[in-house]
């Protein structure tokens, strides 16, 4: 597969991630030579943040945000994003330190940036894979999965997935400062935000695995801001639709299809 051409700039959060750290570059640059990574350090205790320095050092490739605690992923992952525009970067990709996001698979994924302009590594279309998770972690992401596919109304299958590459122009357009999700729900949030402002969304299938060191990131708070997020954004949605089908109060003709109303802009 051809390297890509223009600048990739792989975003990688870390927090007590430091067995994990090299390995995860060292995979992700024998995939993707060219690609240059940053790595956003919520001021690991573990010394993460002075091993990104070492690597930093040594490769011109890796470069280092330091962050002065940890303030959650979404907010590590738009910091990085403000790295991305500011220094020109023309392909921004998000990535998990902890080794579950293959690298392998990312020349696929920039591939099919030739026909979107965001494409998410899924664990849920034909071809994707889940190894080494517990039962109860598989129940919880599917379950959110189609949760928000329904609350939302998109057809994305793995929209909590963290594994994705963006375009430029899509962290452009879209009001980040708006953002405030974390957790996952910051996945959600984001890819949401791509569909209603018109963007493609493409997902390519990817194998998952469960890290193999250190300890998971997931906690019942994740989840519940994720369910409520979601909950409102869907009731938002519903009454949005509601009042563009029916701006005047009147009641509106039975036979409007329910699709004849669309969430947000489309984009030629």
């Amino acid at each position: 597969m051809a390297e890509p051409t223009a600048p990739v700039l792989v975003v990688i959060p870390t927090y007590e991630e430091r067995d994990n750290l090299r390995p995860v570059v060292s995979r992700l640059h024998a995939a993707v030579p060219t690609a240059d990574v940053l790595v956003v350090d919520d001021a690991s205790p573990d010394g993460t943040g002075e091993l990104a320095d070492e690597m930093a050092a040594d490769d011109p490739r890796v470069k280092v945000l330091h962050r002065e605690g940890k303030a959650g992923l979404g907010a590590a992952y738009l910091a990085g994003f403000d790295y991305a525009l500011r220094h020109g970067y023309q392909v921004v990709v998000e990535m998990d330190a902890d080794g579950s996001h293959p690298p392998e698979d990312l020349p696929a994924l920039l591939a099919e940036l030739e026909n979107a302009d965001l494409v998410i590594g899924s664990r849920y279309v034909p071809g994707g894979v889940v190894q080494n998770w517990p039962l109860h972690r598989q129940w919880i992401s599917r379950a959110g999965n189609l949760y928000s596919r329904i609350a939302l109304g998109v057809p994305i299958k793995d929209i909590t997935a963290g594994f994705r590459v963006f375009r430029r122009q899509v962290l452009q357009e879209l009001p980040l400062d708006e953002v405030s999700s974390q957790g996952y729900c910051f996945q959600i949030d984001m890819a949401w935000r791509a569909v209603q402002f018109g963007f493609r969304v493409h997902e390519v299938p990817i194998t998952f695995t469960e890290r193999e060191r250190g300890a998971s990131k997931m906690s019942s708070a994740i989840v519940v801001e994720a369910f409520w997020r979601v909950a409102c954004w869907g009731t938002d949605r519903l009454l949005r639709r509601g009042r563009a089908a029916n701006p005047t109060g009147e009641k509106a003709p039975d036979d409007v299809p329910d699709d004849a109303v669309p969430d947000g802009p489309v984009r030629a």
